[in-house]
């Protein structure tokens, strides 16, 4: 009912407008989002449609289709009630129900052309353009890819070089090549280092992505289930995003050697980084709570003291390689240890806020189950009144989804929560069987209503208690 509803709400347009776009007009990709879509009024929910000069044009296109099919409609009802035709009327009712629906689907004739006429030879205009301006660009360049953790790893590196150096980086998670064209025109020339972040959601984007900017370092932050219906495998998606790496010298590509999927891609002579340290500096020493994470980094008598806001053991590495790239491009010890001073969470990545007298660690973005399993493991270290665990599940994980969720059960169960809420849909009861399996028995509870229960969240917990949310799930899947 709630699809069928939607389907006539006045955004219906600018969602159907927003598909298209973030798909980047692929129309298998499309039609994929447009079939397992439930509610189109909660389409567009981490971002909102960028209203270009083609995005305007399917809008306009999609609004004035359905607008002229309903008038044709009410034509044939008046016509149908004034003359008593019952299939008049008939028709009237077809067409004035089904307008959204058919134009949703009509959209792909102007989409196929403006894809091949239009949409494809301006990404390769921009493609050229930014090439041409990078490449006369003097600044470090500095590409960051992977599976998760690319927007923190970028983030970082942009904030603790920033103490020292001139830096510009793609903002927010913009990531694909008409970001990275906005980002290149937006350069002013002198910076001495540029960060910029790798999308992957099609096999080549990372490959044409190293073609355009040919970065001077490279940082892999993982590889891990994700975009399996475009890549058809992990594997896929692993190579597509090592071909970074290829096309550098191996001193010059940093790898998470915590991402066990990455490791048969991790050749000899890249520097891989982890919670030990890497290219001979060493970690130790590492606290890690609600205030963030600290730990030392030594080498031979060299020592930077990490102190950063974000939370997790699973980020010593990724804070240790931001403390070595730095270092390598000649930051001063003093201006690394300020840099990190002023890194922060970004905005959904084990991000805690005070709720109701409670801890709350907003673990919602982009969710993985590395991201599962290192949240659980900070859940499990942490002390509280009582431990909730809140989750729908993971989206986007092919024909690993039972299996993966199963084990993400496994991983809840062995954090010790008093209290797990699972957002009902369709893998709810592989994660019930990963709890069972780990003989969990804490208070299991299924929630109908996601919204309601984030909205009311205040009054669900108390004072004492450590609650983490991991992962979001849009309607867009069931």
């Amino acid at each position: 009912m709630k699809r069928f509803l939607s389907l006539y709400y006045p955004t219906f347009p600018a969602a159907i407008a927003y598909m298209l776009q973030s798909t980047e007009y692929d129309t298998k990709a499309y039609l994929a989002w447009l079939h397992r879509t439930h509610d189109f009024s909660a389409v567009m929910h981490r971002r909102m449609l960028d209203r270009t000069m083609v995005a305007k044009a399917f809008l306009i296109f999609m609004s004035l289709g359905i607008l002229l099919q309903a008038f044709i409609a009410v034509v044939c009802l008046v016509l149908g009630y004034s003359s008593g035709s019952a299939l008049t009327t008939f028709t009237g009712i077809f067409l004035l129900l089904s307008a959204p629906i058919l134009w949703a689907y009509l959209v792909i004739i102007p989409m196929f052309v403006a894809k091949h006429l239009i949409i494809n030879p301006k990404l390769d205009r921009q493609r050229q353009e930014t090439q041409r301006i990078l490449a006369a660009h003097k600044g470090v360049k500095i590409a960051v890819a992977g599976s998760y953790g690319k927007t923190t790893m970028k983030e970082l590196l942009a904030t603790v070089l920033s103490e020292g150096m001139n830096v510009a980086a793609t903002p927010g998670n913009k990531n694909v090549a008409t970001a990275h064209y906005q980002f290149a025109r937006g350069l002013k020339g002198d910076e001495e280092v540029l960060v910029i972040e790798f999308g992957e959601g099609h096999p080549g984007d990372v490959s044409r992505f190293t073609k355009t900017v040919q970065p001077d370092i490279a940082v892999i932050t993982g590889l891990a289930p994700a975009h399996l219906d475009q890549y058809g495998s992990i594997e896929e998606a692993g190579k597509d995003i090592f071909s970074l790496a290829e096309a550098l010298k191996p001193s010059d590509v940093y790898a998470n050697l915590e991402s066990d999927a990455a490791l048969k891609h991790v050749k000899p002579g890249y520097i891989g980084f982890s919670s030990e340290g890497l290219d001979g500096w060493k970690a130790s020493k590492a606290t890690i709570d609600l205030d963030g994470t600290r730990f030392e980094l030594k080498k031979g008598k060299k020592v930077i003291r990490v102190n950063s806001q974000i939370i997790g053991e699973h980020l010593i590495g990724v804070l240790s390689a931001t403390a070595v790239i730095a270092n390598r491009l000649g930051m001063s010890i003093p201006d690394i240890e300020a840099g990190f001073a002023h890194t922060k969470p970004y905005e959904h990545r084990m991000q805690p806020y005070r709720l109701s007298g409670a801890w709350v660690i907003d673990d919602a973005y982009n969710g993985n189950i590395q991201g599962i399993e290192a949240g659980t493991k900070l859940l499990a270290s942490l002390k509280a009144a009582r431990k909730i665990y809140v989750t729908p599940g993971l989206v986007d994980q092919g024909s690993e989804t039972t299996a993966i969720h199963e084990k993400m059960g496994r991983l809840i169960a062995n954090a010790k929560p008093d209290i797990v809420v699972l957002m009902k849909n369709s893998v709810t009861d592989a994660i019930k069987r990963g709890l069972n399996e780990s003989a969990y028995k804490g208070e299991i509870i299924i929630q109908q209503d996601a919204l309601t229960f984030y909205t009311n969240l205040d009054q669900f917990v108390a004072a004492g208690d450590v609650v983490l949310l991991q992962n979001d799930w849009t309607d867009n899947y069931q």
